[in-house]
């Protein structure tokens, strides 16, 4: 009878876990203990139970008390014993049923978008897994076993040095290895700079360009910080018009979002500016890789290091879930930005820093870089070839670089546009939502997007075999050639 057990315990296991509890002895917990399992479920029709031996043994009960409480189970029709089968749980005991809920519509932001146009993410298919492993098992494979103790504020040796050959081949950054602090990505390096950790490293105001993440705007309310918007054109901020601001955050490779990089005479203007005023530059160059159609446009950091922070991060490259990134900085905030952080790294897996270092070493982030490169190119072509086909009085702009391009509309239809959009499950943003709120509409020029409606078109993010879809979508969602305007059930 035990060896039979045994054969059938794959029906619940080799244990009967019951909680033996309660008024009237051990018989009447038993019983009750046995019925809830039933009820409940845990216990299915058919299913065969123990012994009485086994079970009294696992129970610390005797066995004519499991011997009782199986025949009075038998006898109100919860359990049927039949010789040769064993006593198992009847095949008319229904267990406890939930009662069925009414199924409730998710609305369609719930469900997320049927596709995804917005700005800022990478393809995240395209993620170079076989190359990640493999050097991800060589820094594991060769790291010192003080790896695996606590972090280096500053990061990695190995990959600052592997950073400092990279920025200055492929963005003509020059620093040292001394001068490069590892952090997050660039949100974590304005906070290190403007935050209460950062202990007044920069302080403000602070000029930034008119448009911008707001993202980084709110946080640099947060932490006090006052920002004064500078006007845009056709090439890129109004340096001119920068005061005395201590500070001023640039996107001068690509502009951050109305695209185009920042004018020779300006650059050369804002560092004439950083160093008369004894202030500085903070360079977000977060996509400084990828250019399609002009010449590579070197970091604004190599006319003056000692002048310009630089922060660059690999959430474009290679993923933003990697969280890694560095601040490239004149030497006289090291120590500064290296207090901020703290005796010990708490942000970016050590690991991850060994990882990145041997894949920039062996090359392969570079294959990796030329290879989404083209990928990239196809996609801003595609559309580009859509627009011209579907909505040709649509102007297209910021498409010689980057992952997004805008959209420019005629006044008053990017509000109608988005909601066009959201019913027809497209995701995508407004140029508006990247607009400084002190930026107002009185400061536009004929050149300026304060001016214009316009719609961020990020073309990196949906799946190869949707994208076409997601063009046609889009297309369908902008405003027709005579600015008339359309109810959103009309696509």
């Amino acid at each position: 009878m035990v060896d039979s057990w045994v054969n059938s315990a794959e029906r619940i296991g080799a244990d009967l876990h019951l909680e033996l509890a309660g008024p009237g002895g051990r018989r009447a917990a038993l019983i009750g203990a046995l019925r809830e399992a039933v009820r409940s479920g845990r216990l299915a029709p058919g299913t065969r139970l123990p012994p009485y031996r086994s079970l009294a043994a696992d129970l610390g009960v005797a066995r004519n008390t499991v011997a009782d409480a199986y025949a009075e189970l038998v006898a109100e029709g919860w359990l049927t014993a039949r010789q040769g089968s064993g006593t198992r749980v009847a095949d008319r005991a229904e267990p406890l049923r939930r009662p069925e809920r009414t199924p409730v519509r998710t609305p369609l932001r719930a469900r997320g978008p049927r596709h995804d146009l917005r700005q800022g993410v990478p393809d995240a298919s395209a993620f170079p897994r076989a190359a990640w492993l493999a050097s991800y098992r060589r820094a594991v494979q060769q790291a010192p076993s003080e790896v695996f103790g606590p972090g280096d504020p500053a990061g990695r040796r190995e990959l600052r040095e592997a950073l400092t050959e990279y920025l200055a081949r492929a963005r003509g950054v020059r620093t040292e290895p001394e001068r490069i602090v590892v952090c997050s990505g660039f949100a974590h390096g304005l906070r290190l700079l403007f935050g209460p950790a950062g202990g007044g490293v920069l302080r403000g105001p602070l000029a930034v360009e008119a448009y911008g993440l707001d993202f980084h705007r709110e946080l640099l309310t947060a932490a006090g910080v006052r920002t004064v918007p500078l006007p845009l054109d056709a090439d890129g901020a109004r340096v001119d018009r920068l005061g005395r601001e201590r500070a001023v955050l640039l996107t001068p490779a690509h502009q951050f979002p109305t695209g185009g990089p920042l004018h020779a005479s300006r650059r050369a203007a804002v560092i004439d500016w950083a160093r008369a005023r004894g202030g500085v530059i903070v360079e977000d160059d977060y996509d400084g890789e990828f250019r399609y159609d002009r010449k590579p446009v070197g970091a604004l950091q190599g006319l003056d290091p000692e002048r310009v922070i630089y922060i660059g991060s690999v959430s474009k490259s290679l993923s933003p879930a990697l969280r890694l990134g560095w601040m490239v900085l004149p030497e006289r905030y090291v120590d500064g930005v290296l207090a901020a952080k703290g005796e010990r790294e708490a942000w970016a897996s050590v690991l991850d820093q060994l990882s990145l270092a041997d894949l920039v070493g062996s090359g392969a982030y570079d294959r990796h870089v030329r290879r989404m490169r083209q990928r990239y190119r196809g996609r801003r072509d595609r559309l580009v070839e859509a627009l011209a086909a579907q909505a040709p009085h649509v102007e297209v702009t910021g498409v010689a670089a980057g992952l997004h391009a805008v959209l420019r509309l005629p006044p008053g239809t990017e509000r109608a546009a988005l909601k066009a959009a959201a019913w027809q499950g497209v995701a995508l943003d407004g140029l508006a939502a990247f607009r400084h709120p002190g930026t107002g509409m009185a400061a536009g020029t004929a050149t300026d997007p304060a001016a214009e409606d316009g719609l961020v078109v990020g073309y990196a993010t949906p799946p190869e075999h949707a994208y076409a879809a997601a063009l046609d979508a889009l297309c369908q969602v902008l405003p027709p050639p005579d600015n008339t305007r359309r109810s959103p059930a009309c696509g």
